[in-house]
């Protein structure tokens, strides 16, 4: 099968991994210079010329682009622009779990000029206090605070357009939930969805979860501490019913399905659901599916699953390593160095996110997060000490990365 992967990030180069080792062609678009097989050629210049088209990232989706290959007589895994509004606006998502009666946070939704009702509504919740920005915002459109005056200052910022502009101009205030994130991934054909993995992500830029909230430090899978049939609870209780919910609308849904949940003393409710695969999260679910994953998207993408998803016993650990200064303004155009003393390592996949092409074939960062390091292994720890051990053989001037992903998982 030739495969189009759209999207320029670690998640991409993963999904190209993935096919390429179940004995797929693969064209990444627009793809960057550490990724096999990226062309400068559009996607839609890409119709005819492939079996099937896999989208990455949401900003595509939420534009519509889904739709216009699908127009254009193309096979897509990735929702139209009706469904990809589960995650380009977070008060569409929040009514439509309403309706399908899936837990999730007490909340409301304010617009530009509401700012003194939401300013009220914030003074009945009790830290700590979220606040969202409605529309996309790369990941950073969060700001979760025990501070009060922290909290009103983001509703203003955002309601104001001052944040995040437009995409801010509505906010979703929320009460804060405790307990453990879970992310759980399910593939959807429009009726019906599927699992296809979880993982255990950390945003926050430092050790002990310090520090502002990022896309994404590092994560792991599988997640041990899970209680045994927790993830068909959150298939049959959140995903299914959301997908029921979409139908019911007349939203044909194929595409992945990212449900964020907090395990909360109350059971599990949702946090949000992105209408891709996570990122990092990708990076650490791809390299455990044994089952052809382009032959399973495609019966997605055709509207008839007739497979479930098969995933190895091994664990995998990603290590993101970041440019100085992420996330508020990272340096770019540094050279990496020993990208292939890590390459020689066993159990051992760098996906490469933000870079550029550098002289005698070599790097450049040339974004926040730069690569992503996996390592392999029977466990967790395992898996971790892997990561760890490329991760110190890989460098350039202000690099930095969390030390302690997956750390709470013990020893080996």
């Amino acid at each position: 099968m030739r495969v189009v992967v759209v999207g320029s990030g670690g998640r991409e180069h993963a999904l190209a991994h993935t096919f390429r080792r179940q004995g797929h062609e693969v064209v990444v678009t627009p793809g960057n210079a550490g990724i096999e097989g990226s062309t400068t050629a559009g996607p839609e210049d890409l119709v005819g010329a492939a079996d099937l088209f896999v989208i990455g990232p949401e900003a595509p989706l939420v534009d519509g682009l889904a739709d216009r290959l699908r127009a254009a007589g193309a096979l897509v895994f990735g929702p139209g622009a009706d469904g990809a509004r589960l995650e380009g606006s977070k008060a569409w998502m929040k009514e439509l779990l309403a309706e399908a009666g899936v837990p999730t946070a007490r909340h409301a939704t304010f617009r530009a000029g509401e700012e003194a009702a939401a300013l009220a509504y914030l003074a009945t919740m009790a830290p700590p206090f979220v606040i969202k920005t409605d529309g996309l915002a790369a990941g950073k459109g969060v700001v979760v605070t025990d501070d009060r005056a922290e909290a009103e200052q983001a509703v203003a910022d955002y309601l104001s357009g001052a944040a995040f502009g437009a995409a801010g101009t509505t906010c979703v205030i929320e009460e804060g939930l405790t307990g453990p994130e879970l992310s759980v991934f399910a593939i959807c054909d429009g009726t019906r969805a599927v699992l296809c993995g979880s993982a255990q992500d950390h945003k926050r830029v430092g050790d002990g979860d310090t520090g502002p909230n990022t896309g994404g430090m590092g994560t792991y899978s599988p997640v041990p501490t899970l209680p045994p049939g927790l993830e068909d609870d959150i298939l049959r209780t959140a995903i299914q019913p959301t997908v029921d919910a979409l139908a019911a609308r007349g939203i044909d849904y194929r595409g992945f399905l990212f449900c964020g949940l907090m395990l909360t003393p109350a059971g599990p409710k949702v946090l949000e659901y992105n209408v891709r695969f996570g990122d990092p999260e990708a990076e650490v679910v791809l390299p455990r599916i044994e089952s052809d994953l382009a032959a399973v998207l495609a019966q997605a993408a055709g509207g008839h699953l007739d497979t479930g998803v098969v995933l190895t016993d091994r664990a995998a650990v990603c290590v993101v390593l970041a440019s100085e200064h992420y996330p508020a303004s990272p340096r770019t155009g540094d050279p990496i160095a020993g990208l292939d003393d890590a390459h020689r390592l066993d159990d051992v996949v760098v996906f490469a996110a933000g870079v550029a092409p550098g002289p005698d074939g070599t790097l450049l960062t040339a974004g926040g997060r730069v690569l992503a390091v996996v390592g392999l292994g029977d466990t967790v720890p395992a898996a971790r000490a892997t990561a760890y051990d490329a991760v110190g053989r890989i460098t350039w001037p202000g690099m930095h990365h969390r030390t302690d992903i997956a750390a709470a998982v013990g020893a080996p």
